[in-house]
């Protein structure tokens, strides 16, 4: 959960920062937008890595770095400085992220993957809601290198972890370390259209209700008028949703159709996407508790089915399933550093126009997977076959 946790644990201490290092909210706004950008870069690479050097090795490489990155945060004076180690925390804490879903098809498979699948997903999406609700409380113990002194010492913790942790690639499985060879299988995924398409369908879930997280400063200091320690109003209900999707998951899996179950969740995203713009509309309704409920069963909705679009994309490759991860990874974290650093400022105007972006995110994850069913359906017509269900 490092990863995601990163992701927002700083927002309370926004407001600290722009006064402490003389910057605006568009300056700090970019501590999220460096960071998942530069995370989902990387990511690229920690799959190959771990399918050419191990899994354990590059877990433990990463979170190294990562703890010296979170020291160099804590002590800049700066924003330059901050951005940059921010960069660095972004850099090496999807190692963790990463190979530690790629561990789960490593060990298990069907539908035991599926179900342990989402409950790692679970702890993954809960990560960056309880975040800000932690950092609100270690900014009532003192200022906000607090934060990542706190980061620091949580990376110390699981290298500890890490340590004891086996191997699970055996060195027989291994893909030479050599650049070429992990940028061909790289690129070997991200020229599949069926991965692509895929990926892109749970990228746009995952956004839809992203949406709220990435933005969660604005949304509740600025637009709810709260204060510091109040984000517990947007992430309470978030982090139930989140748990409800991902016990829904573990208990649909290997249950009915999968093709179905995704439409179904997907489209009860749309409704829940449409009532929340409808409820920011109308006066009576354009305040809490109701503002958070729309985002609330969105994420319910998508997290249902999110753990088994995982699996079904780590399935089309079951010999390069960290490089199959990294593209996976990188496209959802290039979606909500798109979402977080450009939409975020300029789509938090008010209640109504967060609620149509997330609404047109969760539009856009319906669309995407009715593309790739429809590209099944006549791939399979084609060559005289029952569509594949994946």
């Amino acid at each position: 959960m490092l990863g995601p946790f990163t992701v927002d644990t700083i927002f309370p201490g926004f407001a600290d920062i722009q006064r402490d290092l003389h910057v605006g909210p568009e300056a700090t706004q970019q501590l999220v937008s460096v960071y998942l950008l530069t995370f989902g870069a990387m990511s690229l690479f920690h799959g190959p890595l771990s399918d050419a050097l191990g899994r354990r090795r590059v877990i433990l490489g990463s979170l190294l770095v990562y703890l010296l990155a979170s020291v160099g945060c804590a002590l800049s004076g700066n924003i330059f400085w901050l951005l940059f180690f921010r960069a660095w925390q972004g850099l090496s804490a999807g190692g963790s992220v990463i190979v530690g879903r790629t561990l789960v098809v490593d060990l298990y498979s069907g539908v035991e993957a599926e179900r342990l699948m989402s409950r790692v997903t679970m702890i993954f999406a809960l990560a960056p809601a309880l975040a800000p609700v932690v950092g609100g409380w270690l900014l009532g113990l003192g200022r906000w290198p607090l934060v990542f002194w706190f980061l620091a010492g949580l990376a110390a913790l699981l290298v500890a972890m890490a340590l004891v942790l086996p191997e699970t690639h055996p060195r027989e499985r291994r893909t030479p370390l050599r650049v070429r060879a992990l940028m061909a299988s790289v690129l070997e995924v991200a020229r599949d259209r069926t991965f692509v398409r895929l990926s892109l369908a749970a990228a746009f879930g995952f956004a839809s209700f992203f949406t709220w997280i990435g933005a969660a400063a604005i949304f509740v200091v600025d637009l709810l008028g709260l204060g510091e320690r109040d984000f517990w109003v947007l992430f309470v209900p978030l982090i139930a949703a989140i748990i409800g999707g991902s016990w829904l998951s573990g208990r649909a899996a290997g249950r009915g159709n999968r093709q179905r179950l995704v439409t179904a969740a997907y489209g009860f995203s749309v409704l829940a996407a449409v009532a929340n713009v409808l409820a920011t509309l109308w006066a009576p309704t354009a305040r809490l508790p109701y503002v958070v409920i729309g985002p609330a069963l969105i994420a319910l909705g998508v997290m249902s089915v999110y753990p088994g679009l995982q699996v079904m994309l780590l399935e089309l490759y079951p010999r390069q399933r960290g490089a199959a991860t990294s593209v996976a990874t990188m496209m959802a974290l290039a979606l909500n550093a798109f979402v977080a650093g450009v939409l975020a400022p300029l789509t938090t105007r008010s209640l109504t126009s967060m609620a149509l972006t997330g609404g047109t995110l969760a539009v856009l994850a319906l669309l995407t997977w009715a593309w790739h069913l429809r590209i099944a359906r006549i791939t399979s017509a084609g060559e005289g076959t029952a569509p594949a269900v994946r």
